[in-house]
């Protein structure tokens, strides 16, 4: 890297996202770092990251299916509330349409443990996973997503309007990262990619069965 003048991009900025402080009910860890399910819409995991720009800090949860890393609900917002998450989850619903017994797994922030968010999943008869506190590597797998956006997209980058950091955010995830990004996990697969061969496969063990 020295020799061809290369750099590595540092993080700058830091912002809490997570308050496990919040006196709200708080669900067991059941995924367990068990993050290969067998079939897609098993097992979603969220978070919540941070987006500076010159205007101000804006908000992005997103939804992951742990079976093919794909993104399946995300949202923007300046404000910090449940109705970030909420809303994220409710495209993620709308979008794949999971029968009931679909497992979320998230931190025990308070997003994530308010009242709105956990009536949200008893509507969409899904079941409640939390990572331990303090405990990053329990949702490895969203973190990395987002490490991703960050060294890609934001680190190195300044961003003037919160406008234009949506439509770079819409961009990463909707045309690029889930459709034409490489995953080692999914072996240097895109998400989308390894969804259709995984139907593929699965309709031609049909055939021959």
């Amino acid at each position: 890297m020295r020799d061809n003048g290369i750099h590595a991009r540092h993080k700058r900025r830091y912002k809490v996202t997570t308050d496990s402080k919040q006196g709200l009910p708080v669900a067991e860890n059941l995924v367990a770092r068990n993050f290969t399910p067998m079939a897609p819409n098993q097992v979603w995991t969220s978070d919540i990251t941070y987006l500076w720009t010159d205007e101000g800090w804006l908000y992005l949860p997103i939804v992951l299916d742990l079976f093919n890393r794909e993104i399946v609900g995300w949202s923007l917002n300046s404000r910090m509330t449940a109705d970030i998450v909420t809303d994220a989850l409710t495209m993620a619903w709308f979008r794949k349409r999971p029968a009931p017994g679909l497992m979320h797994h998230s931190d025990r922030g308070s997003q994530y443990a308010s009242h709105a968010f956990q009536d949200k999943l008893k509507v969409y008869g899904m079941s409640c996973s939390m990572s331990r506190k303090g405990n990053c590597w329990d949702n490895a797998p969203t973190e990395s997503g987002f490490n991703s956006l960050k060294n890609e997209r934001v680190h190195g980058f300044r961003y003037a309007t919160h406008a234009q950091i949506k439509a770079t955010a819409f961009e990463y995830i909707e045309v690029f990262y889930n459709r034409k990004r490489q995953h080692s996990t999914l072996c240097y697969r895109s998400p989308v990619q390894f969804l259709e061969n995984s139907i593929k496969e699965q309709h031609q063990e049909k055939l021959v069965a």
